[in-house]
């Protein structure tokens, strides 16, 4: 019995998250674990796939990967009446992507992604693909000119650096993805310098910060993600650094990357929020609102309980 009530519990609390509007009017709540009614939803459906990790990084509250794709995926589904978002651990990865929409991952390093021949051959047909915090990072060679050719961009060891900083308030420039999306700063661990497509090609960026000089940690000895000369010598320049960035494939098909949300507590910020599902709604073609998808700022208490869920019985 006591089981079933703490199940019952996180689950209200994840349907309050998402707003808890469609069960007030009679709609089913999609579940987010619902692979077979996802795939046999009605046509015109937009299919979206979370793959995320769940793997210890440090103390709580980091790389809680698995809880965010819950909150986005129901958030998404209770907006969109014509959106199904599922969440996959990274211990069921799907084997099944012939009618997904888009692939979103979290994951703690993206090379299984870039080469998983499913998730190629639904990108080959169009869909689209999004990588987030250590998702972006994949390895120098195939995997990267993958990354290049899904979503314009990526982590490059001995290239990009990975510092924990408080940026001023971020550059945002003017898409679809920031719509909503004001100015703002949080401190997390923002990845930059990171390896776009040739000449920026197909890139836009989305959000921008010009790093402080303490932000490289290795500004004398090249080393994986503290620094390097390239880096240093941009920094001191005051170059922009793209945190984020959209990417229209020329073959057709959309990328979304973002450095950001190694701490999980950021979900409480509006606008880091709104951008998240704002660039998951447009990689997967849905029209993104004037104000930007709508949510409810979750409180740490539901930040907790879905962790609790990510990590309990239940969760897949």
């Amino acid at each position: 019995m006591k089981t079933k009530l703490i199940t019952i519990t996180l689950g209200l609390a994840a349907m309050l998250i998402a707003g808890g509007t469609n069960a007030q009017k009679g709609i089913a709540v999609k579940d987010v674990y619902g692979y077979d009614a996802q795939n046999s939803a009605p046509s015109g459906t937009r299919r979206i796939v979370f793959i995320a990790s769940k793997a210890d990084h440090g103390a709580r509250g980091n790389h809680e990967f698995f809880a965010g794709s819950l909150l986005w995926a129901r958030q998404l589904n209770a907006f969109y009446p014509k959106a199904y978002a599922v969440v996959y651990s990274e211990d069921n990865w799907p084997k099944d992507l012939s009618k997904a929409d888009s692939i979103i991952v979290l994951l703690n390093h993206g090379g299984r992604a870039a080469e998983d021949p499913n998730i190629k051959a639904a990108l080959a047909r169009g869909a689209g693909f999004a990588a987030i915090h250590f998702g972006v990072e994949v390895n120098k060679g195939s995997q990267g000119d993958n990354y290049l050719n899904w979503m314009g961009g990526y982590f490059e060891t001995f290239l990009s650096v990975n510092p924990w900083w408080t940026p001023d308030p971020l550059l945002v420039a003017r898409h679809e993805i920031t719509q909503g999306v004001k100015p703002f700063s949080i401190r997390d661990e923002w990845y930059y310098h990171m390896r776009f497509a040739p000449e920026m090609k197909g890139v836009t960026p989305l959000i921008s910060a010009v790093p402080p000089l303490s932000t490289i940690s290795t500004p004398d000895t090249p080393s994986e993600r503290g620094g390097n000369p390239d880096v240093l010598k941009a920094v001191q320049a005051k170059e922009p650094q793209h945190l984020a960035w959209a990417f229209s494939r020329p073959g057709g098909g959309r990328g979304f990357g973002i450095t950001g949300f190694h701490d999980y507590y950021n979900l409480t910020n509006d606008n880091f929020r709104t951008l998240l599902l704002n660039g998951v709604a447009w990689v997967s073609g849905l029209k993104v609102p004037t104000n930007g998808v709508p949510s409810k700022a979750p409180t740490r208490e539901e930040l907790d309980a879905l962790m609790a869920e990510a990590h309990g019985p239940t969760a897949k």
